[in-house]
């Protein structure tokens, strides 16, 4: 294993990195919506009040970096494409004048049906037809994030619109400015709405990326060890290193056997350093740090099975692998998709059914869910045996089934 520089780099270096890159990627999505701003080219166009409380509704909902632009359509569109900014919003003409119009419309209409006459609302009400305020995106952002960024900049219009309604409905009773203080209470006086983690342990704290990240690569990273042990089973086999071991007054299968104690220990050292980095590491460089759940005892026995079962798949592939290309290449290959309909890549609840019936045969998937139970959802072993049990079925099947090889092959 010592000279096995390459597979040393597969089980250690590259998870390593994984967990650190992917982990401080998802963690600015977490954070997208309450610390990290996205640039917002916004040209403005209008040169009423309602246009520049609409500017300052847009800068209240935090999300927006606001860029001041100016210029043809053509030339924010160019800027767009340029990706000075993946987003732009263009003001109409007019746009205050609209709002008003708009404004004295519904309040003359709530006149009528209070059954009194607006006298402030005489005459032609103005122009009220809608003039669309242009959002220009590239191409590149995701639809549910330009579909987050559409819902605020409607909060903040309807911010704007409602004031300008409030206010021309007050002045149309009682022919005074409406206070502010009324105003502020009207607009601001809503339901608020508070986030509960339904877990098991009934905490209220919310996961954070490590949280999510740590123990999902870490069983990526178990499952690894097939590029070195199944490539060293392989190379044992062509270059007549069993045939020597059956000379011995032993049997094969202590050799097999030994190797599994081996690597389940590495694999039990991968997991050790990948959760001392989600630990100490994290904080240093700005990513939140990884908690522990509270069994402890159910932890280490998931990720000595979850080893176990990378161990296992291993000596599968190795048993049945007539070439180590063949080893190398299935073997990872078939990890990555393992862990792509597992659940390690997009969540199992966002993929379609026969992707969900899928993940139940991959390994990573039950690993993945148990270690989430623990994690997330403040679980004990109680709580997770229907995800442990899956795992504990995949190591008996993969045990036997490479055992079956062995004495096809003759090697034990």
């Amino acid at each position: 294993m010592a000279r096995d520089r390459v597979g040393l780099l597969f089980m250690f270096g590259l998870p390593i990195l994984l967990v650190v890159i992917v982990t401080s990627i998802q963690n600015s999505t977490f954070e997208l919506m309450n610390k990290n701003t996205v640039p917002l080219l916004l040209c403005n166009r209008d040169t009423g009040a309602a246009s520049h409380q609409f500017i300052a509704a847009v800068e209240q909902v935090g999300l927006f970096n606001i860029l001041t632009a100016s210029g043809t359509d053509s030339s924010i569109r160019a800027r767009v494409q340029q990706k000075d900014a993946l987003l732009a919003l263009v003001i109409p003409a007019n746009f205050s004048a609209r709002v008003e119009a708009r404004a004295r419309m519904v309040a003359g209409k709530a006149m009528n049906s209070f059954g009194l006459e607006d006298s402030t609302n005489k005459g032609a009400p103005g122009d009220t037809t809608t003039m669309p305020i242009a959002l220009y995106y590239h191409p590149i952002l995701q639809a549910s994030f330009r579909r987050s960024a559409e819902g605020a900049l409607y909060s903040a219009l309807q911010v704007v619109e409602s004031k300008h309604i409030l206010k021309t409905l007050y002045f149309s009773l009682n022919e005074k400015e409406l206070p502010d203080s009324v105003e502020s209470e009207l607009l601001n006086n809503k339901t608020t709405i508070e986030e509960y983690p339904v877990s098991r342990d009934r905490t209220r704290t919310i996961p954070n990326a490590s949280q999510h990240n740590v123990p999902a690569w870490t069983v990526f990273a178990m499952f690894f060890v097939v590029i070195s042990l199944s490539s060293g089973i392989v190379r044992e086999k062509v270059n007549g290193s069993f045939i020597r071991l059956k000379t011995l007054p032993t049997s094969y299968l202590v050799a097999i056997v030994s190797k599994q104690l081996t690597y389940l220990t590495v694999t039990l050292v991968q997991a050790a350093i990948i959760f001392a980095i989600g630990v100490w590491l994290f904080p240093v460089i700005g990513l939140p740090t990884l908690h522990f759940p509270t069994d402890w005892a159910a932890l280490a026995v998931v990720t000595f099975l979850c080893g176990w079962c990378a161990v296992s798949y291993a000596i599968c592939i190795g048993v049945f692998s007539q070439t180590e290309e063949q080893a190398t290449g299935f073997g990872a290959i078939s990890i990555v998709i393992l862990a792509a309909i597992g659940g390690l890549m997009v969540p199992s609840f966002a993929m379609p059914g026969s992707f969900r019936l899928a993940a139940s045969i991959s390994p990573l998937h039950w690993g993945l869910e148990a270690y989430y139970g623990l994690f997330l959802e403040g679980g004990g072993f109680s709580t997770i045996w229907s995800n442990i049990l899956p795992l504990v079925l995949i190591i008996a099947g993969l045990q036997g089934l490479s055992f079956w090889g062995l004495k096809r092959k003759n090697l034990i």
